[in-house]
């Protein structure tokens, strides 16, 4: 084992090297991990797992290579270093291997066997057939987390189901195919949920993702708050999809090997469960007055038959009445509306528990082993673990009885595997006393004086039989035994305790007290379902239903009494039992941190209560009981082999002998150490500590040594690097000192015959011109002609009104750029003074104005007759109209266009008069008979307009689909003053979205009409338009074709 974990670790990593060893210090340091994100601590070979609650980035393929490479200890804590021993042991030793995964509901146990079957396909063989095994395997993990998992107060996706699956592989280590076995699933739960829980997933699966078309043929609708088996209060989950899950969960059925008809077949028996919860039934009276029961609605009833095939008259029968049956004659009997209603549950839950047990058959069938050659076996059990609950009743008490087998096993194999390992190494072995559980086990299964036993001849006793005549008998076997309380016991021992019950007995389990309430003991173990009841299910005509009821067939029929749900499931346990017992064991022990499934949230008493039941601290101390630290000599040596002259750096002995020098020269007592035949043993972690320690310093005093010899090593390089650079840069300086000189020179020469160029040039133009006297009279006359241009320009101003745009030429050619910026400037301080002059009024008008010519300016002929023309807005007289401005709302501000406008009729063609009100939010368009408003458009509903090129007022408002007013279709009007209406539109659609409305100029447009649409072309009539009239034709179905006169 290589102790690099030791180094930069948060907290221990392996709890047998935890010091002090008590309670506290163990919560503290699993805490201490946790908070940090180290969800994973190891106790020997005992790998510890508390559930995060949240995806955390140490798992996939990048971390699966990285364990696959190491053994168990050389890295980090980790679910995949178990998987890989495990596997490794299985392919290399040949030895068959069980992972045994325990834990609360809520602690991870069902991610955890996930994470180990993920590890173990992805290491394991390739090849197609391989493959197909490897994607079997994975993909039955979401069928039976669909019809076996819930969501509970505790876990959002419980497995209400104990799953033992065995994997087996070729000689390989290649799977080959595998077997489930599913332990006493949950079934009460089909008719019955407590408070925030839910039914299992695939109902609510089934509801939210299969397609209206399947839901109708299965006759179910969608809203699951229909449904009584259904609790309304928890109808999802956060973080769960049930309409992809629905979809994940027919695609692994396909994978397995499920046809589309047999997934059918299993929808529609589910379907039924659901349907059955809604059969109500009635009181009625029979002729001589004795109470009976009856259908409510016989609906229900008859959907059911529809669905499966059998005949709605002979279920309600079965369901109202019960045949009793003796070798001579049968007497039907009439059942109250209590005992009906206890029929129908029961046969819910037969249906739904047979149809699990068939899944999980059916996926057996197609992951069994063909070959008959030898196989190796790797079991995974995912198991419900220990419940202590407010109110526990007979599932609790199975389950927990369970829990006690596998605790037992545990201790067992623990303890012998420790036994085995000394006795192979030579290592004398002290006994360790631990509690032995097996007179608690012996309490529940004796064959004779167990508690199973007493219940199961309750249930076969004739005469009068109860849940307190069970209780009394309890009292009655067990009143001095050590492990069993009862109100009665108590009162002889005169001990008084008020959370004891009447109807209830405790037993004092390895994990803690449990209170068991006795209420439907006798009724949950009998588990009956009235003959009646079996045969109306075979006689369906519906395939997986029929052979769901065997017993059901008149020629099999049988008046011996089925075993009950007790001793069914004592055989289970022991058949699991004695499937472990013969594979080697590897420990998953799962712990959930807190109960309201939060992440970083650590509680020190809940945790301290699963690490009491699940025995770690137990564990800790037998595992240090003879050596706390175990290790092959080889890996040893070289971990070690540093700390002694003799050994460092070179050793050409054997392994053990250089162990023994080593340990020698540290002077390690030999009460510490014990010489295996192959491995050494050191008992206490001190004295590992101690060679950690010693270790540490050898490491820095090597270090310092491997520094000094490196910083003398890098001076001299160092030193070596200088002398090069120094002759270099020396050689580099001389060059360059020479050509600076030589160019200082040069420079001193062309200065030189400079000056004396210009000297001579001087000279000769003093001769012959004089000096500066042209520069001065150019100056002047340039000047001069300036001045002249701009007060000539200051008495030929033209006038202020902006139309007038002339302005005087320049007199010469080079003043053409300042007389254009002149003109510039001129123009627009004529435009200042005119809009200072302007009232607020005004300057909107012209807005309104400017808009419409960037609209319409050159795109549409009547564009130019509008232009001087202004916008009145009100063509109706709606300030002398109260009706019409009651339209517009108190709170929409002033009506902006107010006019009579031609609606087209989109299926004939013919126009219809309307009124039409455009506010700051909406379009109001009413009849112009009785002013009630017919269509109210809110301006954001308007996705864009078109409108023609013509002179007519034809424009079409084409309306967003999903408003509700669009989902009607565009509408199609005909205005005359269609270029202010657009314009004001345009401008109040901005204002009220922040957005700009799409204005399209064309002859040819479609508009929406209902859930169709029609082509509109505009044509020019031989008129050429000019009278702006208009003729609507229909040209088929979707086609108008409108002609400007």
């Amino acid at each position: 084992m290589d102790m690099a974990f030791l180094e930069s670790s948060i907290g221990v990593e392996d709890l047998v090297l935890l010091e002090p060893l008590e309670e506290e210090s163990l919560l503290k340091n699993l805490q201490l991990r946790y908070e940090n994100k180290e969800i994973y601590t190891y106790i020997g070979n005992v790998l510890v797992s508390v559930n995060p609650y949240q995806e955390l980035s140490i798992y996939g393929p990048e971390f699966i290579a990285k364990y696959q490479d190491y053994t168990f200890y050389e890295l980090k804590p980790h679910i995949y270093a178990l998987a890989n021993v495990a596997y490794q042991s299985l392919r290399d030793q040949d030895r068959d291997q069980c992972i045994l995964i325990t834990g609360e509901s809520g602690a991870g146990k069902t991610e955890a066997s996930k994470l180990v079957m993920s590890y173990v396909a992805a290491v394991c063989g390739k090849g197609e057939q391989v493959n197909s095994v490897k994607e079997q395997l994975l993909q039955s993990n979401p069928v039976l987390e669909a019809f076996g998992n819930a969501k509970t107060i505790r876990n959002n996706n419980s497995s209400r189901f104990g799953k033992y699956m065995d994997i087996e592989f070729d000689f390989k280590g290649s799977p080959l195919g595998g077997d489930i076995t599913n332990y006493l699933l949950e079934k009460s739960r089909v008719v019955k949920q407590l408070e925030g829980e839910r039914n299992f997933h695939i109902f609510y699966q089934l509801l939210a993702g299969a397609d209206a078309q399947l839901l109708k043929a299965l006759k179910l609708e969608r809203d699951s708050s229909g449904y009584t088996y259904l609790n309304r209060e928890a109808p999802r989950v956060d973080g769960m999809d049930d309409a992809s899950n629905f979809k994940a969960l027919q695609s692994a059925m396909i994978v397995i090997g499920f046809s589309e008809e047999e997934f059918r077949q299993v929808l529609e028996v589910t379907a039924m469960v659901l349907k059955l919860g809604n059969v109500e039934l009635a009181d009625e009276f029979q002729a001589n007055g004795v109470p009976a029961s009856g259908i409510r609605d016989g609906r229900g009833v008859q959907e059911i038959g529809e669905l499966v095939g059998l005949n709605s008259v002979e279920l309600e029968r079965a369901l109202c009445s019960r045949t009793m049956e003796t070798a001579k004659e049968k007497v039907v009997t009439a059942l109250s509306v209590i005992q009906a209603q206890y029929a129908r549950d029961a046969l819910a839950k037969n249906i739904y528990s047979r149809l699990f047990n068939w899944i999980v058959t059916r996926i057996n069938e197609s992951i069994k082993v063909d070959t008959g050659e030898k196989k190796k076996v790797m079991g995974v059990l995912d198991i419900y673990g220990f419940e202590i609950l407010e109110d526990n009743s007979f599932e609790q008490f199975v389950i927990n009885y369970c829990n006690e087998k596998l605790q037992q096993v545990f201790i067992e194999l623990t303890l012998k595997e420790e036994q085995e390992e000394y006795k192979r190494e030579g290592i004398p072995w002290t006994k360790v006393d631990y509690f032995d559980n097996g007179i608690i086990c012996d309490l529940i299964e004796h064959n004779q004086r167990g508690i199973l036993a007493m219940l199961d001849e309750e249930c076969l006793r004739p005469g009068v039989v109860s849940d307190s005549t069970f209780l009394a008998k309890l009292n009655q076997l067990f009143s001095k035994h050590e492990h069993y309380e009862s109100k009665v016991t108590q009162n002889a021992q005169r001990q008084y305790d008020h959370s004891m019950g009447l109807r209830c007995f405790r037993i004092c389990h390895y994990a803690g007290k449990v209170t068991y309430n006795v209420n439907s003991f006798i009724d949950k173990n009998n588990d009956l379902l009235f003959r009646d009841l079996s045969q109306a299910m075979w006689k369906a005509r519906h395939p997986l239903l029929r052979s769901l009821f065997p017993e059901g067939d008149p020629k099999q029929a049988s008046l011996k009494r089925p075993p009950t749900a007790g001793a069914q499931f004592k055989s289970s346990v022991a058949i699991l039992m004695k499937n472990l017992y013969s594979k080697n064991p590897n420990y998953i022990r799962c712990i959930k941190p807190n109960e309201h499934q939060r992440r970083a949230q650590f509680s020190s008493e809940l945790v301290a209560v699963q690490a009491r039941y699940l025995g770690l601290l137990e564990n800790v101390r037998v595992r240090r009981a003879g050596y706390a630290y175990r290790q092959a000599y080889g890996a040893f040596l070289e971990r070690y082999r540093l700390l002694s002259r003799s050994t460092w750096p070179r050793w050409n002995g054997g392994e053990r002998e250089g162990v023994e020098k080593v340990l020698g020269d540290l002077s390690m007592s030999s009460e510490e150490r014990a010489f295996g035949k192959t491995k050494i043993f050191i008992r206490s972690p001190k004295a590992l500590f101690y060679l950690e320690e010693q270790r540490r310093l050898r490491l820095q005093q090597l270090a310092t040594l491997i520094q000094k010899m490196y910083r003398g090593w890098r001076c001299r390089i160092h030193y070596q690097l200088m002398r090069k650079s120094q002759i270099l840069i020396s050689s580099w300086f001389r060059g360059n000192m020479q050509r600076k000189r030589y160019e200082k020179m040069k420079a001193s020469a062309l200065l030189i015959q400079a000056f004396v160029r210009g000297w001579k040039a001087r000279k000769n133009y003093r001769k012959y011109f004089r000096s500066g006297a042209a520069l001065t009279l150019a100056n002047f006359i340039y000047r001069s002609i300036a001045q002249k241009f701009l007060l000539r320009l200051k008495d030929n101003l033209p006038s202020t009104s902006i139309l007038d745009k002339t302005w005087p030429a320049a007199p010469y050619k080079y003043f053409s750029t300042a007389n254009h910026e002149l003109q510039k400037l001129f123009y627009r301080w004529k435009c200042k003074k005119f809009r200072d002059r302007l009232s607020p009024k005004q300057v909107e008008t012209l807005r309104e104005k400017l808009c419409a010519s960037e609209l319409f300016k050159g795109k549409k002929a009547s564009y130019p007759q509008s232009v001087p023309i202004p916008f009145y807005g009100d063509y109706i007289g709606l300030q002398r109209n109260p009706k019409l401005q009651q339209l517009k709302g108190g709170e929409e501000g002033p009506v902006l266009v107010a006019e009579t406008v031609m609606k087209v009729n989109r299926g004939n063609g013919k126009t219809s008069s309307r009124i039409l009100l455009l506010t700051k939010g909406h379009v109001i368009i009413t009849d112009t008979k009785n002013s009630q408003p017919k269509t109210v458009i809110a301006l954001d509903s308007v996705a864009r307009v078109s409108v023609t090129s013509f002179k007519d007022g034809l424009f079409s408002l084409h309306l967003s689909e999903l408003s509700s007013v669009g989902s009607k279709g565009d509408f199609l009007l005909v205005s005359e003053h269609v270029v202010e209406l657009l314009t004001k539109m345009y401008r109040a659609v901005l204002d009220a979205t922040q957005r700009q409305l799409p204005v399209t100029v064309t002859e040819e447009f479609s508009v929406r009409f209902k859930e169709s649409s029609v082509a509109v072309k505009v044509i020019q009539g031989p008129g050429g338009g000019g009278k702006r009239k208009l003729s609507c034709k229909k040209k088929g179905s979707r086609c108008l074709e409108v002609t400007v006169q």
